[in-house]
């Protein structure tokens, strides 16, 4: 085992223990780290941080060019940055050789949203999906109300646990990114959608046995679970998310991020307040829940454009 494994190691230790990384993040550190460690195995240039220099930084990101996505360049970057900034702190080296890498400009895309009609169409969807059984049209609706209704992010629904539900207060506590607890309203379409599904969650019971309807074995925790009782996945979200897209909105690209952005969008327009809005999502900055003012100013020109008669006046040339 070289010196760089250790200090990766060191550093992932450090990620999980001591910032709290969730175990995706830490997942996604360590693939960079490892894929700079194997390039310079490949290159023969030496496995220990306190021997690298810009240059070498510089070599590996350059091998990348063509073959990555901006994007992932810009995280690439980032993984070296906090690497050898942890090395630098702990005193292994005496200066960082990433400090004077520069990220790529990555183009912002506009959040993708669903209109207020096609969002209540993916919700209903379950209702009229005729091949699926009764329960898992249940619950397939409460999943989508509360991805809608509530904007949660897919891995904040997919951990959620009936301890966490307040269903006296219609609220339920979430823990979002870096372990951090908010507190979201389930609206009143959320509210029942949820109700109704807790009083036949007992149905999802283990492959070959027999069940009452009030029997609690399926997992004693997380709320939503798989026609055995086990929890469902964020892929199995995601899943259940594009087959409703697909059914009630014609989209099999619908994300359930996009579900999050649709419910923040709403609000907006809605007459929602800045500040309002990055609490419910959990935004860490209010730069990032900014974005959905450019979302509804390009809507407002849209409406204004087809709708405005000063725009009509103008496209009629006189």
């Amino acid at each position: 085992m070289s010196a760089l494994d250790d200090q990766i190691d060191a550093f992932l230790v450090y990620l999980g223990a001591e910032r709290r990384a969730s175990p995706r993040t830490c997942a996604s550190y360590r693939r960079d780290l490892e894929g700079f460690r194997d390039w310079l195995e490949g290159e023969r240039l030496p496995l220990d941080a306190k021997r690298h220099e810009l240059i070498v930084l510089r070599r590996w990101l350059a091998s990348l060019f063509g073959k990555v996505a901006p994007a992932t360049m810009a995280r690439r970057i980032s993984t070296l940055r906090s690497f050898y900034r942890f090395l630098l702190r702990k005193g292994v080296i005496r200066q960082s050789p990433a400090a004077l890498l520069q990220s790529p400009k990555t183009p912002k895309g506009l959040p993708r949203f669903l209109t207020v009609e096609d969002a209540f169409r993916v919700v209903e969807a379950p209702e009229a999906d005729e091949p699926r059984a009764p329960k898992l049209r249940v619950r397939d609706r409460a999943l989508l109300e509360l991805l809608y209704g509530s904007g949660l992010r897919v891995s904040e629904l997919a951990t959620l646990t009936l301890r966490q539900l307040d269903l006296g207060a219609r609220e339920a506590r979430v823990i979002g990114k870096g372990d951090k607890e908010r507190v979201v309203p389930l609206g009143r379409e959320a509210f029942a959608a949820l109700q109704e599904y807790l009083a036949i969650r007992g149905q999802f019971a283990p492959r070959g046995e027999e069940r009452d309807a009030n029997d609690p074995r399926p997992h004693p925790e997380i709320v939503f679970v798989g026609q055995f009782g086990t929890p469902l996945t964020p892929r199995q979200v995601q899943n259940i998310v594009r087959r409703y897209g697909i059914l009630g909105a014609g989209r099999s690209d619908l994300h359930p991020h996009a579900l999050r952005h649709t419910c923040a969008t709403h609000l907006l327009d809605a007459g929602a307040d800045l500040r309002s809005i990055q609490e419910l999502l959990g935004h860490a900055s209010l730069s990032t829940t900014q974005r959905y003012t450019h979302v509804s100013i390009d809507r407002l020109m849209e409406v204004y454009d087809t709708a405005h008669p000063l725009a009509k006046k103008k496209s009629g040339g006189s």
